[in-house]
């Protein structure tokens, strides 16, 4: 179980920062695109946290405290993302100035740096449901992370600022609709404590048997 430890404490340490660099830039840059995927990238990195610690605290505490991150992380998603629309809609309504630049050169950054993440987990998640769902996800997130890219091109080649706000915007809806979408098909997992699927081998191989 110590490799996988060391697999996940990596992938989160790296995911965080991402995060930082895209939320930083993001601001600075006034890229609500950068903005959208540094939310979405700490979403990864409390799912990844809350998974390292559920290798190292007892089983009990492990599915309560999975239970409570799934809760918190869905819900908090879904909030931040419906704040980030509004403000997009507010983007384009009333334009603001865009260094398109950043979002290119962090998006791709945090493109390749979510490619690593998923890569440090492929080996442990090939002997773990939980961190298999983990690169998973994170494979999915190199992609979204190149939606930056889009909006940065889109705004140097014609000169729109309303592409960054755009773009943000629909994967703030994509990220509504596909987080209310897992919650209503697998609430009983992420709530009832005894579906949760954790880092405990032994258990989780158990209740995968049993579903």
């Amino acid at each position: 179980m110590a490799h996988h430890q060391k697999a996940v404490a990596g992938a989160a340490a790296l995911n965080s920062g991402i995060f930082a660099v895209e939320a930083v830039a993001g601001y600075q840059a006034g890229s609500l695109a950068l903005l959208m995927d540094s939310v979405h990238n700490l979403s990864d990195e409390m799912a990844l946290v809350f998974l390292y610690l559920a290798f190292i605290l007892s089983l009990g505490v492990s599915r309560n405290l999975l239970r409570s991150a799934n809760v918190f992380n869905s819900v908090g998603l879904i909030a931040v993302s419906a704040l980030l629309l509004w403000q997009a809609i507010e983007r384009v309504l009333h334009p603001m100035p865009i260094d398109g630049a950043v979002p290119i050169i962090v998006g791709l950054a945090a493109a390749a740096a979510n490619w690593i993440v998923a890569r440090l987990l492929l080996k442990p998640a090939r002997n773990n449901a939980a961190i298999r769902l983990a690169y998973i996800h994170n494979m999915g997130d190199v992609w979204v992370s190149l939606a930056p890219v889009v909006a940065g091109l889109l705004l140097m080649l014609t000169g729109y600022t309303f592409f960054d706000p755009l773009i943000a915007g629909g994967v703030a809806v994509w990220f509504i609709a596909s987080t209310g979408r897992e919650i209503f098909q697998s609430h009983e997992e992420l709530i009832w404590p005894e579906k949760i699927v954790c880092g405990h081998a032994d258990h989780d191989d158990a209740a995968v048997t049993a579903s």
